[in-house]
């Protein structure tokens, strides 16, 4: 595996594999690899000539009180896993690279940036597609992948690149879970056992949500409010952000059914936030 860390370098070895034919399959982190990220670099790999990893926790999607300092950093053990799964390019490019001095442009998809997790994050998905379409120009990728965990986050930059014409495919890869259900995250490493343990209720509320709407148990106009009772009832919830029945593609809360929904939560336990999703399809479920 070769380890570049410098943008122009990246760029001209990205055009060299380009002009030979070959394909790039990109996937963008911010370190803390686990195994949801690793799901993705082995999509990739089997879709793509070339595989490209990056690693990058990017100041710019952070608020002033978020954990920036703080998150999660292994860049030793990432790289062993990367070596592991016969990535071809460890991208690890510095702040300074990505943010020079004088640094001024940014981009940003408007209305979908503060829907969900924009509402309480806000500059956060700015931060994002900002890094994303550096990222995408600098490494150039045929496809990039992305984890459905984070399905705003996939909503938001499928947009980006659909509306600023760029030449790649965004696919989005099936969420990650641990046994008991909790979708994996980097963020998970800061909860103690018992929060550990409390966590597990939002993938059941997820699960529960979803069967009681296949069977028609609870209308559309009454998920949030089932979901929030559902979610009370473990007290180490500290917050509830939002839980409800969302779009697919405008990200906004639905009061009747659709063919396809997104079932979405984001909470905190003590002073981590979780995020977590479920797609419905009704028309696969209701056979008749």
């Amino acid at each position: 595996m070769e380890i570049i860390r410098v943008p122009k370098i990246m760029l001209d070895t990205s055009k060299t594999f380009l002009l030979h034919g070959k394909t790039i399959g990109f996937v963008p982190t911010m370190g803390a690899l686990h195994d949801g990220h690793l799901s993705l670099v082995r999509r990739a790999r089997e879709e793509n000539s070339i595989t490209v990893v990056s690693i990058f926790v990017n100041p710019a999607q952070f608020g002033p009180n978020e954990d920036f300092n703080i998150y999660p950093r292994d860049l030793e053990g990432d790289t062993e896993k990367l070596i592991k799964e016969k990535v071809d390019i460890l991208f690890l490019p510095d702040a300074s690279s990505i943010y020079p001095e004088g640094y001024l442009t940014y981009v940003n998809v408007e209305n979908l940036s503060e829907k969900l997790c924009g509402a309480f994050r806000h500059g956060h998905f700015r931060g994002v597609t900002t890094i994303v379409a550096k990222l995408f120009n600098i490494v150039k990728p045929t496809r990039a992948y992305f984890g459905q965990k984070d399905f705003q986050q996939s909503v938001i930059i499928s947009k980006m690149t659909y509306d600023l014409n760029m030449d790649i495919d965004i696919v989005v890869c099936p969420t990650v879970r641990d046994k008991d259900g909790l979708a994996m995250s980097s963020r998970n490493s800061y909860l103690d056992n018992s929060q550990r343990q409390a966590a597990t209720i939002i993938y059941k509320c997820l699960k529960e949500t979803s069967e009681s709407i296949k069977s028609g148990i609870i209308e559309i106009k009454n998920v949030k409010n089932f979901m929030l009772d559902f979610l009370r009832k473990e007290p180490l919830i500290s917050e509830i952000d939002y839980a409800g029945i969302y779009d697919i593609s405008s990200l906004e809360e639905l009061s009747a059914e659709k063919e396809n929904m997104l079932l979405a939560i984001a909470l905190r336990i003590g002073n981590t936030r979780l995020i977590d999703n479920m797609l419905i399809n009704i028309k696969e479920e209701r056979k008749y």
